[in-house]
Parts: C-alpha cells; structure tokens; sequence
C-alpha cells in the first residue's frame, strides 16, 4: 500500500509500505476514507531533522473495517468508523477517567512499528476501545464533520471545556486556524455569552463568525490585549482558548484574561516555560488545558454531527488525493489552505 512518510524539514513523500496485517488478537486492519493534515503535522514539517527510514505521518482518520483481531468484538467487518488520534484499551483506570491519552496500554500513530492515518489502510491496535462505529455510508456528505472527532474538534472542545466555557461565560479565542475555529463552534455550543476571536486572515475570521464568534480582533501583542480588553469594559475575559502553541500567543492569552479567569492551551507548545509570576499569582488566575483525549467526547459530540446541528468540517478548505499530500503541507505552510482533506 501507499503511505505519507516525512524524511526532514520540507520533505514529505508517499512511498510503498508494507500492507497492514493483523498482529495481535486485539489489532483491526481499517481501510482509509478520509485523513487530514493537522496544524501540529506543522512543526515537524518546519524543524524535523534529516532521518534514513522517513517517519510514518497521519493521526487523524476514518475509513471501513477491513480484518479484525480474534479478541475483538462490538465492531465487524464493513463498519464506518471514527479513530481518535491516540489509540486506547478504553478500559484501564485513565481511560475510565476520561483521559485516553495516558491509557496504560496506548499509544501513537505512525510510531514504534503503527501505522500513520495518512496511507491507504491502518492497523489499529486495541481495536475494540479505539474506533467508534459510525452509522452513516461511505459516501456520507458528513464524512468531514465526522472526521473532525477524530482530533480537531475534539481539541477545540476539551480547550472550552477545561477553561469551563457555558452559559453566561465570556471567552477569547487566539488563533484562527482549524483548532481555533474549532474551539470558537465548542464555545458557542456550550453556551457561551460572548466569543472574542484573535486573528487576521478575514477568511479564517469569516468562518469564525459563523461558526458563533461575536467580535474579531487582528491585533497581536500589547495592542491585541488591548483592544480585547476595550471590548469587555477593560476587565478582559472569564476564559481564553490558546490554540497556537507559541509562547506570544499564551502571553496574549494571559493578558486578556479577567482575574479570576482560566487560560486553557491546546496548541502543541513550543516553549518551555510558562510565564506565571507574582502578578498572575496575584489575579488568582488558572492555566490548564492539554492534550485532548478525543475518545472521551466522541459519544457525546457525535450526535451533533449527524443531526446537522454543528458542521466542523467546514474548517477544511482544500481536498487532495494521496499523491498529493505533499502539496497540502506546502499549502497549509504556505497559508495558502486551512486544513487539507486527504481522500486515498
């Protein structure tokens, strides 16, 4: 089969790779429908040394059940299903907790011999506790909403979550990419009062108003915390969602929060430090937020999608086949697309 493999900085190619097989009693062979290219596939695409074998790329996928593993039930051969972008038993004591991402038995995409989401098929350990079934066919218009539960919505939602977005609460959004987007539509969901979002690209901004954003604002800096502040009588906001993983934008976030108030960051951070002095010591303020156990919230998102009432797939903008993969990294880099649709 044909696999997304990334070499270096720059240089990402779609080889032959052996075909998945079943392993062990608990592995599923899913064929691929739908994969993307994520905003953190990025960060490796701008810095990853030069490696010999290439590293297998993907973490986000759905597709049809093509084998299962002897142990596997609830789940048979022909089923449409969502994988979240870590694989978990969805059984052992973090999993019960609602945090899959440090299941005791998980693990990642396109590492230690798995598979990457973007190829012509995946094999997926842990079966049983990883997919969820999707009652919809393949040809399905909600295909990319749905794929969305795999990572990028899913990741919006658990920043308004442990920010504790609902009703009555304010809230700054930074970042327009799709995460930001995404936690603009999880906000308004939740029953947000008022959705400032920060960003500059008036089509990403556009679809953020849609999506329930009540003002934009283009300013970065000290100038953005202003304005932000300006918006909301000078006090700032109950929450802030930190979708950009930059120290900058973490220091916006800080800035606009109200005392009291909560910063959530989901964006893959590439700083090592937070800047948590005595002056945000002393405004009594939260930070939280993290990786998004994407299997805890599927269940409960996904009726949403499928009646129609929240389109997240709205945030992909371009749509490639697998050849060309490489051209959406360089697209997405280029800000030339917001998020790429990748059809095998």
């Amino acid at each position: 089969m044909r696999a997304t493999l990334m070499y270096g900085a720059g240089d990402v190619r779609v080889e032959n790779v052996p075909d998945p097989k079943i392993q062990q009693p608990t592995d599923a062979v899913v064929r691929v429908l739908r994969s993307c290219v994520c905003g953190s596939d990025l960060w490796p695409y701008g810095s990853l040394p030069v490696t010999e074998h290439g590293q297998r790329m993907g973490h986000e996928f759905l597709g049809v059940v093509e084998e299962l593993g002897s142990d596997v039930s609830g789940l048979k051969r022909g089923d449409l299903v969502v994988a979240p972008f870590v694989w978990a038993d969805n059984t052992c004591d973090f999993c019960a907790e609602g945090l899959h991402t440090s299941c005791r038995h998980g693990g990642s995409w396109g590492r230690d011999g798995i598979d990457g989401g973007q190829g012509e098929a995946v094999r997926v350990p842990q079966a049983q506790g990883t997919l969820v079934r999707l009652p919809v066919a393949e040809d399905s218009a909600l295909l990319p909403s749905l794929l969305t539960l795999s990572d990028v919505f899913c990741t919006g939602h658990h920043c308004a979550v442990t920010a504790g977005v609902g009703p009555r609460t304010t809230v700054t959004v930074i970042g327009d990419g799709a995460v930001g987007l995404s936690a603009v539509l999880a906000a308004r969901r939740l029953g947000a009062e008022r959705i400032v979002l920060m960003g500059r690209h008036r089509d990403r901004t556009d679809l953020g108003r849609d999506f329930g954003a009540t003002d934009v604002v283009a300013e970065r800096g000290e100038e953005g915390i202003e304005r932000v502040r300006e918006l909301t009588g000078g006090d700032g906001t109950h929450t802030v969602l930190e979708c950009v993983g930059t120290l900058p934008a973490l220091e916006m976030g800080l800035g606009v929060v109200r005392d009291g108030g909560t910063v959530s960051r989901v964006g893959a951070p590439q700083y090592g430090e937070v800047p948590l002095g005595f002056p945000e010591f002393m405004k009594n303020l939260t930070l939280t937020g993290g990786v998004a156990p994407a299997r805890a919230y599927i269940e409960e998102l996904l009726p949403d999608v499928l009646e129609g009432r929240i389109e997240p797939g709205r945030v992909f903008d371009r749509t490639v086949g697998l050849d060309e993969v490489p051209d959406g990294y360089r697209a997405m880099t280029d800000r030339e697309a917001l998020k790429v649709l990748v059809r095998p």
